[in-house]
Order: C-alpha cells, then structure tokens, then sequence
C-alpha cells in the first residue's frame, strides 16, 4: 500500500469561506468581534456590578453577639454577618432586649472596579450596654419560658436557646456576689418551665455560664456548678418527680430506683390532708356576696404532692354576674363589647370578647368570654369600693392555692347554704398566677412575677367537660388575651401582700 493511498482528500465544498462584510475583510470583523465578547465579558464582571450597585460589604460585629441590626428601619439578620449597604447615608441600630440600642450613622462610598470579584469589605463593631443585667436576663428567662410550653423541638422545628444567651450576655455581671445571687434566683425559677430535654439544657448551659461570669466554664467553675446543682436537687422536694417527667426514658428507672427518689416520694406521701374549714360568713360588695373562708394547710398533688399554707380569705359565692359586670363597663365604657376592635389592638382582648355560648344551667348568670386583663381591670375597679375599714385588704382574682382551697372546703362543706356555687362544671375560672408546669418547684413571688409566663392558670372545667373529667386538683391554661365563652372568674378579698409557701 502506498503513501498515497491513505491521502484523504479535500473537495471544495468541504471549505468554508467567509465573505467580507461591507467591504471589511473576515480577519479583521472576527478580531473586532471577539474584542467586542471580551470587553462585555470584563465590563459584565469587573464594571457593571460596581456600577448598578455600587456599596460596601459590612462585616457587622457587636458585643455581647446575636444582636438584631437594621439598616434605615430594615431587619437585616443578627450579628456576627456580613451585610451589603448601598452607596449613600444610612442609620445602622443593634440591639437586644434590656441593652442600650447601638446606633451607627453611615456614609457608603461604592468601588466601582472589580466589586464582584473583590467585594469590598469594611468591619464594623459595636458595644451594647445594659442599664440593668438583672433585667435584661430576666427578659431572656421570660422567653425561655414561653418557648418552653411550644413541646419537644424537632429536625424540622427547633427553639432559640433564649436562657443560656440571656446567661451569656449578662454573664459579666456575675463578678459581683448580689448580681450574681440574682441572676443564679432567675437561673433556679426558671426551672419551672424546663418541661422538655430541651428547655433542661438550655437550663444547664445556663447555669455553667452564669457560674462562670458569661465565658466558657473552667474546670474550678464546672465544679461549682455541679456541686450547686446537686445541692439544689438533694434539697428540693419534688425535684425527682421533675427529672422523671423530663428525662429521656432510659434515664427514668436510674432515679425511680434510687433511694434519693424513694426519700422524696415517702416523705411526700406522709403528707397530711388538706384542711378543710368550715365556710364562714359573708361580706356584700355592690351586688356580690363574698364568703369567708379561714386559713390553713393546703396540700397540692398535681405532680407531686406538696404542702401550702394559705392565709385568711373572702371568695364570691358565684363568678361574677352579668349586672355586676354591666355596672363595672357602665364606670369604665371602654371596655364596652362595642370597643372590642380597640381593646384587641392593646393586645388586651381577642375577637370573641363577650361571646357567649348556649349553656343548659338554667340558672347560668356569670359572665363568658372575658380575658384575664378584663377579669384583672374588673377587680380593680371592685377594689375602689371596699369599705374604709378595709384598707388593709384588696380585690384580686385567687391564686391557685387559693381557688383549690376553696374547691376543696366546699366539697367537704355539710351545709349547702354555706358554699360556693359552680366550682366545678361551670365555667373555666381565671386565676391570678402565671402558669408554670412545675409549679411544685420552689421560687419567691418577686421570680414569679418577674419570669410570668405566656398563659395563665384556669381551674374548675366548664359544663362541656365530661362528668368527673375535671377534679379540684386539675390545673389549665390559657394565654391571657383570650376569650373564650366556658371562660369566666371570681374575684376573692384578700390581705395585701398574702404569700403562700
């Protein structure tokens, strides 16, 4: 086989032949035209950026971090991050709840070469001052407590660690002993709401953080830590009860069979029942009778049996009337049904203000659908009318202890002229505390109060509760705003100040 033979070749119309183009010839409009893609190509990706939208990359920084920052009002994310900020003036503000607010004014100058691929970067750090550490953890416990009734947290679903930053964040201020005492009081009452695995380690990374003054903790602190944690459960009754109801499963049995958990449970037991007076006699206030009812021993079993002394006391026989609460909107019109749409704006009421629900008592007077700010206001308003010769006492709806006290005399009341109408099966009646679900564990009225909750205490049921589905001891809840028409109250005269431990 010849060299030749493996020549291929080319026939004229496998030949390509560009024509020139107004007399241009193809050598020369093929280099203006691959000049002209490469010059849209530098202009696209070092010109055009910088000049549709010129600005700066701000690598936002603050301390304490997590602070929420705006830009001219915007939300743009929290700190540590990195925010574009168009070319111009700009107010930039950072803040966190119970922190002084950060504020920044701004004069961008845009870059105009090369801003895609080399962002011009600038960092920008801010302090955030707290008048109050105290008060501003305590404003991180109250939102740990709302999250804390949401449930397990789930891959889908998960919950800021509100506590342990709020510890984080005013962690500083635990270098001083009384701040430090503070701030590890709010630690403990929070404890109320550590209802899932969850909110529980939220609980204890906040307690290693507060012990070391914010930082990560050191050996020496982590030791503290423990041994405070450990005296906090050996002493505190009712805290077995807790783990049970909080720790996974396969933890359970390692406290139901320890003697620690035995020694709760017995002692709790030995406990003696309640006392139950004897219903003494009445005070009239405008159209209501108000029964008294003495002091005594209360013993609480929702979770875990506990004791509560409870002082001297009036209930109202029935939940408030309709006349009465005619009286009460007739002395303060703006909380007349026809308001509603201004109440719910104060965030005081929702849309089923006062509606009512058929309900088969015939005698069925109290009044539906209030809140628990109306049930509140109502009180006040009733206490301006107590006799000057009790000036020592006031109108307020009943504690929990208070209400089940009463529930419970009542119940073991001989004489049916001498009782409390309805406190079981009528309607749902608010009360005066936040609602905790371990509420057996031990804090001051001022962590209480201070910690509050989402939702508020209801007792008794409602008459759209299966028979013996509701007892005296059952709690329930509800955010305070709501209204519900198997929702009314009962206000008690009380002495100021009244505790019960």
């Amino acid at each position: 086989m010849t060299e030749s033979s493996h020549t291929k070749e080319v026939l004229p119309e496998d030949q390509v032949h560009l024509k020139p183009i107004l007399g241009i010839r193809p050598g020369i409009y093929l280099t203006i035209l691959y000049s002209l893609i490469l010059l849209t190509v530098f202009f696209l990706l070092l010109l055009y950026p910088g000049l549709s939208k010129p600005g700066r990359v701000l690598q936002v920084l603050s301390e304490p971090a997590g602070a929420a920052v705006q830009v001219d009002g915007v939300y743009w994310g929290t700190t540590p991050g990195n925010i574009f900020i168009p070319q111009g003036d700009h107010q930039l503000e950072m803040t966190l709840p119970g922190f002084n607010t950060y504020h920044k004014e701004l004069r961008i100058q845009g870059r105009v070469f090369g801003t895609a691929l080399f962002p011009q970067r600038e960092p920008l750090s801010g302090t955030l001052d707290a008048p109050d550490l105290v008060v501003a953890f305590a404003l991180e416990a109250a939102d740990y407590a709302g999250w804390s009734l949401t449930g397990e947290p789930t891959a889908t679903y998960q919950v800021p660690l509100s506590l342990s930053e709020g510890a984080y964040r005013s962690g500083p201020g635990a270098s001083d002993p009384e701040t430090w005492m503070a701030l590890d009081g709010l630690v403990k009452g929070s404890a109320r709401f550590a209802s899932t695995r969850a909110a529980m380690r939220d609980l204890i990374r906040a307690k290693y953080i507060t012990d070391n003054g914010g930082l990560s903790s050191s050996p020496v602190t982590l030791l503290r830590s423990a041994e405070d944690i450990l005296a906090y459960l050996s002493t505190t009754p009712g805290s077995a009860a807790w783990l049970v109801e909080v720790l996974p499963t396969e933890a359970v049995s390692l406290i139901t069979d320890s003697p620690w958990y035995t020694k709760q449970t017995a002692a709790a037991s030995a406990l003696s029942e309640s006392i139950t007076p004897s219903l003494g006699g009445v005070i009239n206030l405008e159209s209501l009778s108000f029964r008294a009812i003495p002091g005594g021993t209360l013993v609480q079993d929702n979770s875990f049996p506990h004791s509560i002394t409870v002082e001297d006391f009036y209930m109202c026989e029935t939940e408030v009337s309709l006349p009465s609460w005619e009286a009460f909107v007739q002395a303060n019109p703006a909380w007349g049904v026809e308001h509603t749409d201004e109440l719910a704006a104060q965030g005081l009421v929702t849309g089923d203000y006062r509606v009512s629900q058929a309900d088969p008592r015939a005698d069925a007077q109290s009044v539906p659908g209030v809140s628990w700010y109306g049930a509140v206001a109502y009180c006040q308003w009733l206490n301006r009318l107590l006799p000057t010769n009790m000036a020592t006492w006031e109108v307020r709806l009943p504690t929990e202890a208070e209400w089940e006290y009463a529930a419970k005399a009542v119940l073991n009341a001989g004489d049916s002229r001498e009782t409390l109408w309805d406190m079981l099966g009528g309607v749902w009646e608010w009360c005066a505390d936040p609602y905790a679900p371990f509420n057996f564990l031990p804090a001051d009225a001022q962590t209480i109060s201070t910690i509050g909750s989402p939702e508020q205490v209801v007792r008794g049921g409602s008459w759209v509760n299966p028979p013996g589905s509701v007892r005296a001891e059952t709690r329930g809840s509800l955010p305070p705003v709501s209204c519900s028409p198997f929702v009314s109250f009962r206000p008690v005269i009380a002495l100021k100040g009244a505790t019960h431990e």
